[in-house]
């Protein structure tokens, strides 16, 4: 037996679910399916488990994508006060954090139990540990043969995601019912992830793992301005996250340690104060000890010398050190530790109003699957609130 429905939607992530909350709002008959065993993964381990569900600031200016306007439809039509009023209704107490960034006060459980009863008002109808065997076309519509039997709907909405955390599923999927439907796909890669350095310099570095430091992470013309980690892998922390979407293997970051405060007129004060103290008391007190100490070692400056004996030219030498610190990370953590996949479905082949596939009627792709990724901070999650809404808007 085939059930018929208007819709369904592959994947119960956040764009998956909010697309079907607002079709069946519209009266659409809806069914959701996912392989998981429960829905919303990549919601309830976000944000530290307290999910960082949007971002006031956000604009289309926040998204990578080889065409950089694409985002600005759907954001414009669902905002972020959209999503906010969305969590009042349910009760779901909120705070902003830094940069615009909104938190549950309690639980991501939270953001997924407001989207289950939003789609059991809308009769929208989910069924999870289903495995999608195929998809094809059929007469006015689309087949999906399952795990627990055949369905058929005049629309298919592909909202599974990318590659990012594998160890929840996470597969690329959607890449290849775009490339089976003859969609291009932009190529993919790890972002908002961990970089990793060489053998020798994370030797020299080992002392330093552990340590978080307010920092500005370059890469070339992009520049983040949050918290720097050294780690026994390498770099971590939001400032690194962010700049991973940018950076490409065999390039160069510039880090900047400290970068509210101008280190070369601190010493020259400092010297000034107390010739007599060791240029390392003085930079212990800015960053940290084991920190300050690598600085001068990278400086070149001896342990024993005093600040007097420091011309400016050697202060400029331990700021530089500190502040313009070039490096070439070796690698990233790859997905097993990405937040995001970059690239996915070209939205040249897309319709930016409604997230239909241009040439293939009925067909559709939201949220992280296509070529539209997020800065670190609720972006990502904004534009799976965008994305679903205008495409169950379109359904």
């Amino acid at each position: 037996m085939v059930r018929k429905f208007d819709a369904v939607i592959l994947g119960a992530g956040a764009a998956g679910m909010m697309c079907a909350i607002r079709a069946g709002q519209r009266g659409k008959r809806v069914l959701v399916l996912d392989h998981a065993r429960a829905p919303g993964e990549k919601i309830r381990i976000s944000g530290g488990g307290r999910c960082n569900f949007t971002n006031i600031h956000t604009t289309g200016t926040s998204y990578i994508s080889a065409n950089p306007h694409f985002a600005k439809s759907a954001l414009a039509r669902y905002t972020p006060n959209d999503f906010v009023q969305l969590v009042e209704r349910h009760g779901v107490p909120w705070h902003e954090k830094t940069l615009g960034q909104l938190f549950c006060d309690n639980s991501a459980k939270d953001i997924v139990n407001l989207l289950l009863a939003e789609m059991r008002d809308a009769n929208g109808q989910l069924e999870l540990q289903q495995e999608v065997l195929s998809v094809e076309k059929a007469p006015g519509g689309y087949r999906v043969a399952t795990s627990g039997g055949l369905v058929e709907a005049s629309a298919l909405v592909v909202a599974t995601g990318g590659k990012s955390i594998p160890k929840m599923g996470a597969t690329g999927f959607a890449y290849r019912i775009a490339e089976q439907f003859g969609l291009n796909v932009v190529e993919t890669r790890p972002g908002l992830v961990p970089l990793t350095l060489d053998a020798q310099l994370l030797e020299r570095l080992a002392p330093l793992s552990g340590i978080s430091v307010p920092a500005e992470v370059r890469h070339g013309r992009t520049a983040f301005r949050e918290a720097l980690l050294f780690t026994h892998r390498g770099l971590s922390g939001p400032a690194i996250l962010q700049i991973s979407s940018y950076w490409r293997e065999g390039d160069e970051i510039l880090l900047r340690i400290a970068p509210d405060r101008n280190l070369f007129e601190e010493l020259k004060s400092a010297r000034k104060i107390n010739g007599r103290q060791a240029p390392q008391t003085v930079l212990a007190e800015i960053l940290p000890r084991r920190l300050a100490q690598h600085v001068l070692e990278k400086a070149g400056l001896a342990a024993t010398v005093q600040m007097a004996e420091c011309p400016d030219r050697v202060l400029e030498a331990i700021a530089s050190a500190a502040q313009s610190w070039r490096m070439k990370p070796a690698g990233s953590e790859g997905y097993r530790t990405a937040e995001v996949t970059l690239g996915g479905v070209d939205t040249k082949d897309l319709d930016s109003r409604t997230m239909a596939a241009k040439a293939v009627p009925g067909l559709y792709f939201i949220g992280e699957c296509v070529d539209v990724t997020g800065w670190l901070g609720g972006y990502n999650f904004q534009w799976a609130w965008a994305s679903g809404h205008v495409c169950g808007d379109a359904l």
